[in-house]
């Protein structure tokens, strides 16, 4: 564009602007049209006219292409009008113009929808105030489903390349929020007319494949949404795009053949499965039988049979070729005969193979010949080496617990357990019989002749059977445990807890005290005897651990006892005392003593009040003493702040303002602990006022008893009271 190279523009705008839907490059385009086409006069202004209509009949749809509609919008307006009729063609033009923008989710439709109503206005106010009436409620429609697609579209990143999918984070989270925007659309939220719905699906559809070109899931959607909607032609348009941008993938393959056939398409479906075939050097065992499947659908058993006697020859056939075949001859065609000569055509090639010989024998079952049934676990179990027959062995054992006599099912368990003797399987011990294959002889199903806790024994004891004569190390244990015992044959025997239950490593293990105070210069030591100590002292001196010395037994209780435990039993306990106490008044009471009972009933708020200040102020001490955590509520955020600003501190180059840096954040939490000392100070005043009260209630007490005396002496007294 830049020397004037029309042509090769063209060129390259032919090539490019159908497959790339992005505004910049469209606008770029109708550029370069206008600058064509200006010198071309009224024939050139219907050119860019038809240009701007093909722009936005692609982009239109598009959330950034409001620039599109107002820039096409001025053009309209600027052409020359020689007449009263083209004038009003003109008018009419760009009224349907406006009406097609304002009804479409933009970022400028606010704007579109003012220039609207000044145009309209300037035309014409009556007819204005109709046309206004009935295109506001569609504007507020599209505005709102503009903020909706506003959402969804804020979380695309519209730079993103087109490669293959690597599975990194980004590119899982672009996937989603294309998928996302997608659905929107699909949900027609503006409640259009269906034309008008499946062109924006579809434009948002190609702006998805232009980033997610390599992700085959996303072409077959794309593809299954026009065979949903009717567009079978486009559907298939769409697979052979996909095969174009992922050549490799049989998946794409299938899902196209299938399509092709379900709607009769034969020859086109033959041709896409013969694709997969290729030439017939790297076919794959799942395209033969595929390939078979398909012919058996189509042509007839006879085109199946002849393609199987065909690919049978292929030095890429294996075992699955026979067994699809032998199976879709039994199952579909009712052949048992056919069936039965394949699988003994196959069994000539593939007796190494056991998994060969399972399906062989459940064809066998399925018929009920037990007899051929024994057979072929005998001619097989007699060529496969020992480490590859485990599962034959136990197909034999489960085919003789249900087909066989206990003398036969007896039989082959004990030749089973000769057989894998040698092997990693079974154990030398194992040659004698066990509970465990009681179990396993009486069970049926999910069904087991124990619970489930005899049935996790019994499976550590089979552990325990075939390493009893293994010396394994403590460290190789299950769960790092176990213990070595010596019996009197001097037989050591290794055993070890299940794999299932977890054990800690208590070797090592240290009374933990939350109350200790974490900081940048509370590092850990070790003693002698190997147990780690913290170097600064403890809150609490009379709990700390001082010289290496520990807790007492006491302190470690009342340590690991919930705050909510202990404030549950002290209650009861106060309860119990301040009954036992009142039961013992009423006692002296009905002795002839004074009575004080109503005084006593005022001890329980009193002493309940007393032990929550003591609660409180006990929580607040284990808080300030735990690490900076959720349930710090008083210091936790100051103490994590402080803390993590002396460990970047730490980290710093020596030097003088790392010394004064640590220094500052030293003295910040030595203030900071002083007030919680003060916070508990106070708490502990609180916890001490029963020093004040209890003396007050003794002498209310007293007053009471002296008032009685009082009132006995006027009652026989009355005449000293006048």
């Amino acid at each position: 564009m830049v020397v004037n190279n029309d042509e090769a523009t063209k060129q390259i705008f032919s090539r490019c602007l159908l497959n790339c839907l992005q505004i910049p490059l469209w606008r770029c385009y109708i550029r370069f049209i206008r600058k064509v086409n200006d010198k071309k006069g009224v024939e050139g202004q219907e050119e860019t006219r038809k240009a701007f209509d093909f722009m936005l009949s692609y982009v239109g749809a598009d959330i950034a292409s409001g620039p599109v509609w107002m820039e096409y919008i001025t053009f309209l307006k600027s052409l020359p009008a020689l007449s009263t009729q083209e004038e009003s063609q003109r008018m009419i033009a760009v009224r349907k113009v406006y009406q097609k923008a304002i009804v479409t989710p933009t970022h400028h439709i606010e704007q579109l929808w003012k220039e609207y109503e000044n145009f309209e206005n300037s035309v014409s106010r009556q007819l204005a105030k109709g046309l206004l009436s009935e295109y506001q409620p569609k504007f507020n429609s599209a505005r709102a489903v503009y903020r909706e697609r506003k959402k969804y579209v804020d979380g695309i990143d519209w730079n993103m390349l087109a490669v293959p999918p690597t599975g990194s984070y980004k590119e899982e989270s672009q996937w989603m929020a294309w998928k996302k925007l997608l659905a929107f659309e699909k949900g027609n939220p503006q409640r259009i007319e269906n034309g008008s719905s499946n062109k924006r699906i579809i434009f948002t559809y190609e702006q998805c494949l232009m980033h997610l070109y390599h992700y085959p899931d996303l072409w077959y959607d794309y593809a299954m949404w026009h065979a949903k909607s009717g567009s079978i032609d486009a559907a298939i348009k769409v697979f052979q795009r996909s095969l174009k941008a992922l050549p490799d993938s049989e998946m794409l393959r299938y899902a196209y053949g299938e399509l092709e056939e379900s709607r009769g398409a034969i020859q086109p479906t033959k041709k896409i499965y013969e694709s997969l075939l290729g030439d017939g050097v790297n076919t794959t065992a799942l395209a033969h039988i595929q390939f078979i499947r398909f012919l058996r659908r189509t042509e007839g058993v006879e085109a199946a049979r002849k393609y199987f006697l065909d690919a049978r020859k292929s030095p890429n056939c294996t075992y699955h070729v026979y067994v699809a075949y032998a199976m879709m001859a039994f199952c579909l065609d009712k052949d048992p005969k056919m069936a039965h000569n394949v699988f003994e055509a196959g069994l000539k090639r593939f007796m190494h193979e056991p998994v060969y010989i399972l399906e062989y024998a459940d064809f066998l079952t399925r018929l009920n010949d037990d007899r051929n049934i024994r057979a072929l676990f005998e001619r097989a179990l007699s060529s496969l080496p020992s480490e590859e027959s485990v599962e034959v062995w136990k197909r034999f054992t489960s085919f003789e617990q249900t087909y066989g006599d206990l003398a036969s099912m007896l039989k082959v368990e004990r030749r089973k357990k000769e057989a894998l003797s040698g092997t990693g399987e079974e154990g030398p011990s194992s040659l004698e019989s066990s509970l465990q294959d009681v179990a396993s002889r009486y069970s049926f199903m999910d069904l087991w002749p124990c619970s489930s806790k005899e049935l996790d024994h019994l499976a550590r004891q089979e552990w325990l059977t075939k390493n009893i004569n293994k010396k394994v190390e403590k460290s190789t244990m299950p769960n790092g445990l176990g213990f070595v015992d010596e019996d009197s044959t001097g037989l050591t025997s290794n055993l070890a807890v299940s794999s299932k239950v977890v054990y800690p490593d208590t070797n090592q293990m240290v009374i933990y005290d939350p109350r200790q105070k974490p900081g940048a210069g509370n590092f850990q030591t070790t003693t002698a005897a190997g147990v780690p100590t913290a170097s600064k002292s403890l809150s609490n001196p009379v709990i700390a651990a001082v010289g290496g010395q520990t807790m007492s037994a006491f302190d470690e209780i009342l340590e690991a006892t919930p705050p909510a435990l202990v404030q549950h039993q002290m209650l009861m306990l106060c309860c119990q005392f301040v009954c036992k106490v009142m039961y013992q008044h009423h006692s002296l009471g009905s002795q002839g003593l004074p009575q004080c009972n109503c005084h006593l009933y005022l001890l329980l708020p009193l002493v309940t009040f007393l032990f929550q200040a003591s609660l409180i102020r006990s929580q607040v001490r284990h808080l300030s003493s735990q690490p900076g955590g959720k349930g710090n509520i008083l210091i936790g955020k100051r103490r994590r702040k402080l803390r993590s600003r002396a460990t970047h501190s730490q980290e710093m180059p020596s030097g003088y303002g790392r010394s004064r840096r640590l220094a500052v954040l030293h003295l910040k939490l030595d203030q900071l602990h002083m007030e919680v000392q003060f916070l508990e100070i106070y708490l502990a005043a609180l916890a001490n006022l029963h020093l004040f009260f209890l003396p007050l209630y003794g002498f209310c007490t007293r007053l009471r008893t002296f008032y009685s005396y009082i009132n006995f002496f006027f009652f026989f007294f009355p005449f000293v009271g006048r």
